[in-house]
């Protein structure tokens, strides 16, 4: 019997379809012991005698690889493969495939949803109020500034057109433009340095490449708006944390809202202390409708794929 690891601790959280299936073709499932992310150590030991496997954030580098002697498929919770080695996949014919799409309603969702709230103190005015002080704190408008977005794929789109209904201005980067998103959403494609300088609100949907490693650090900050709202639900190795720190705690800029972390939970906990940066579990692409669809998606790529 063929036997697969699922190490995402959301995967078929709301609906035992995906695991039904795997077990109607036969599949013996192995499931996140831990109840969090594997650590290396622990997945060399999983992953030994396992035919496929379907995970998250948690390590697939080539050490941990090695161990995986009876591998066929690796099926990706998500899209960032960035925690796979992907090139020892391909010299060891081990397809890797991804949910693509399956979150991205989801996570623009989330991303628009942090900006709202940092731009108004949601969370500061919540918190005051729970300790039954009424006092008013001024916050920021949304509506008609200018947005930002750095990387437009699927997600980055996704926040466009829900920009489009606060009548915002959008400015957009990215290696290869979107001629069709940029007519119909009126989506301005300019040069980095540009969109930085002149965005109310910048959002981030890059992976993490040694080209967009620390893309935002001291240079990056000190040429935003003082009013200027950073979010980030990408991946955590595209901003410089100690930098982010900085400006923040010394009022540079308005605010950030972070999903994601170059470790989670941070490193730079002093991060947690400021009251003008929401952050997130690694959380944008929870929601119910997005677990399940990524979960039938998974499942369906190892059907797929599997030798």
């Amino acid at each position: 019997m063929p036997k697969v690891l699922i190490t995402p601790r959301s995967f078929g959280k709301h609906s035992d379809e995906a695991k039904r299936i795997l077990t109607a073709h036969g599949f013996e499932v192995v499931t996140n012991p831990y109840g969090r992310i594997l650590t290396e150590e622990e997945m060399k030991k999983e992953i030994v005698d396992v035919d496929a496997v379907i995970v998250g954030v948690d390590p697939l580098n080539a050490d941990v690889l090695a161990f995986a002697k009876n591998l066929k498929v690796i099926s990706k919770y998500g899209v960032g493969t960035d925690n796979i080695d992907i090139e020892y996949c391909k010299a060891n014919n081990i397809p890797v495939t991804i949910t693509r799409n399956a979150n991205s309603d989801s996570v623009a969702d989330f991303t628009f949803t942090l900006m709202l709230a940092i731009a108004r103190r949601i969370v500061e005015i919540d918190k005051s109020c729970r300790a039954m002080d009424w006092g008013k704190k001024t916050s920021i408008g949304i509506y008609g500034k200018t947005l930002g977005v750095i990387g437009t794929g699927a997600i980055g789109k996704g926040v466009i057109k829900r920009a489009y209904g606060f009548d915002m201005t959008v400015l957009a980067y990215d290696m290869y433009q979107d001629d069709q998103l940029a007519k119909e959403y009126n989506v301005n494609y300019v040069e980095l340095e540009q969109l930085i300088r002149e965005s109310d609100f910048i959002t981030l949907h890059l992976p993490a490449t040694p080209e967009t490693t620390n893309m935002f650090s001291e240079k990056e900050f000190s040429t935003m708006k003082d009013t200027a709202v950073l979010v980030n639900t990408a991946r955590g190795e595209l901003i410089d944390e100690d930098a982010l720190y900085e400006v923040l705690k010394n009022k540079k800029i308005w605010g950030a809202g972070l999903d994601v972390f170059k470790k989670e939970p941070p490193e730079k906990k002093e991060l947690l202390e400021l009251d003008n940066i929401i952050v997130g579990a690694h959380a944008a692409a929870s929601s119910v409708d997005a677990v399940n669809k990524m979960s039938l998606m998974a499942v369906e790529n190892i059907l797929a794929n599997f030798k």
